[in-house]
C-alpha cells in the first residue's frame, strides 16, 4: 500500500479544491447541453422505458460506477420508482433470479466495457429484458447491445492524472437523479407520497401533517365568548399550551387570549374582565393538512408558541404548540 505523508498548504488546497468544483461543474454544463442535443431523444426514451413497465429498475455497475448505482437505486425507490442495485459480480453467481422480465436494467459503465456487466447484459439479451445503458463508450460492448443508450460527454476528470472518476462519476449520478426526477413528476408523486417511503428522520418529521401531531378532543384550551378572565386563566394554566382559544355560541373560533395578552394587561383588574375585552381577534391558525414544516414557518414569523387548528368553517379541531413540533424533530 501507497501512502505518503500529506504536505497541507491551506493556499494550494483551496485552489485545488475550486479547480475540482470547476473541472466538475464543466462536466454538468456539458451534460445539460447534451440533454437539450443529442441526448435528448435517448433521455425521453428512457423516462418512457421506464415508466411503461410493472415491474422495477435493476440497476448494476462496477466500482465507482457501481457506487454511483447504489445511490441512484435509492433514489428511484424513494421518490416512487420501485428499484433496487444488483451488483454484476454476485448477478454471475445466482443473483440474476432476482431480475424478472417485467423489469428494466440500468446498467451502468463509464467505458463500456466493464467485463463484469457481461454475464447480466447476456440474460437481458436472452429474456427480452430492456436494456438502458449510461456509458461514454458510444461504440462499446454496453452500448452496442443497449435498447437505449445514455451517452455522456466525455469530460475532463477533476483528478489532475486524469484517472479517478470525479466528473463522470458525478455525471453518472446527475443524470440518475434527472431520471428519478423525470419520473417523479410524470407520476405526480406528492410530497405525502414521499412520506411513505421516509417516515422516519427529520425528513419524515418535516413530512408530517400538523393532524398527525395536534392535540384535539378535551385537551383542546377552549373557552365561550363571555367567560371570565379568572376561569380562562385557570384553563390556561391546565392546559399548559400558553394560550385558550375564544369561541362563540356557533362553535366559531373568534379570538385567542395568550400569555401575552395577560401579561400587557396586568394593569388592569383581570378579575372584573371577560376574554372578549384582552383577546387577540383574527388569531393564526392552520388546517390539519398543513404540513409540519409550514406550521413551523408562521411560529417562527409571528414569534407565537401556538397555533389553533381549524377546519374549513374556522371551527376548532385542534391545537399545536412549538414543543409537539420539537417532540417530532421538526424544529
Amino acid at each position: 500500500m501507497i501512502k505518503r505523508q500529506a504536505k497541507v498548504d491551506s493556499a494550494g488546497a483551496i485552489a485545488s479544491a475550486i479547480r475540482t468544483v470547476e473541472t466538475e461543474m464543466a462536466g454538468l454544463t456539458a451534460l445539460s447541453a447534451a440533454l437539450e442535443g443529442r441526448l435528448f431523444d435517448a433521455f425521453c426514451e428512457a423516462v418512457r422505458l421506464i415508466g411503461d413497465i410493472s415491474g422495477r429498475v435493476i440497476v448494476t455497475g462496477i466500482g465507482k460506477s457501481g457506487h454511483i448505482g447504489a445511490k441512484i437505486a435509492a433514489t428511484f425507490a424513494s421518490t416512487g420508482t420501485p428499484s433496487f442495485f444488483v451488483h454484476p459480480v454476485e448477478a454471475n453467481h445466482g443473483d440474476l433470479g432476482m431480475i424478472g422480465r417485467d423489469d428494466v436494467i440500468l446498467a451502468m459503465s463509464w467505458s463500456g466495457e466493464s467485463a463484469e456487466l457481461q454475464g447480466i447484459i447476456n440474460y437481458s439479451r436472452r429474456f427480452s429484458i430492456p436494456l438502458i445503458a449510461i456509458t461514454s463508450g458510444e461504440r462499446s460492448a454496453l452500448a452496442r447491445e443497449a435498447d437505449t443508450v445514455l451517452l455522456l460527454p466525455k469530460e475532463q476528470e477533476a483528478c489532475p492524472h486524469g484517472l479517478a472518476p470525479t466528473t463522470s462519476t458525478l455525471m453518472q449520478l446527475a443524470l440518475g437523479d434527472a431520471l428519478a426526477v423525470a419520473l417523479l413528476e410524470a407520476r405526480g408523486f406528492t410530497a405525502t407520497d414521499f412520506k411513505t417511503f421516509h417516515p422516519g428522520g427529520k425528513l419524515g418529521a418535516s413530512l408530517s401533517h400538523v393532524g398527525d401531531i395536534m392535540h384535539s378532543g378535551e385537551n383542546m384550551p377552549l373557552v365561550a365568548l363571555g367567560t371570565s378572565m379568572p376561569d380562562a386563566v385557570l384553563l390556561l394554566s391546565q392546559k399548559r399550551y400558553g394560550c385558550v382559544g375564544v369561541v362563540n355560541d356557533e362553535g366559531i373560533l373568534v379570538g385567542i387570549v395568550t400569555d401575552g395578552d395577560i401579561a400587557r394587561n396586568l394593569s388592569r383588574n383581570l378579575a372584573e374582565l371577560t376574554v372578549d375585552e384582552i383577546m387577540t381577534r383574527a388569531p393564526k391558525t392552520v388546517k390539519p393538512t398543513t404540513l409540519a414544516t409550514a406550521a413551523l414557518g408562521l411560529l417562527n414569523q409571528y414569534n407565537i408558541s401556538a397555533l389553533i387548528v381549524t377546519d374549513e368553517t374556522f371551527r376548532p379541531v385542534g391545537v399545536v404548540h412549538f414543543h409537539d413540533l420539537l417532540r417530532i424533530g421538526v424544529a
